[in-house]
């Protein structure tokens, strides 16, 4: 087995209904595109840093809440 790459989890989706906030609300509440949001979501795009400290921000959790990271193993044929 060897190592592959690491897959970023998050609970974005989670937090946002739990507000009952759509993917815009979120978007312009951070004052991004819609579009970063629902790439998050999908698990398709890690956002930066700075970006994740805004969501953290503005549901009043630490980034760990809403990101895990966890290192993926494949077989190595």
């Amino acid at each position: 087995m060897k190592k592959d790459e690491g897959v970023l989890h998050n609970k974005l989706h989670v937090l946002r209904a739990e507000r009952k906030w759509t993917q815009r609300e979120v978007a312009e509440k951070i004052q991004v595109s819609r579009q970063p949001i629902v790439s998050i979501e999908a698990n398709k795009y890690n956002p930066s840093l700075i970006l994740s400290f805004k969501l953290a921000q503005l549901f009043g959790v630490r980034i760990e809440e809403i990101f895990q990271y966890s290192e993926g193993m494949t077989d190595d044929e």
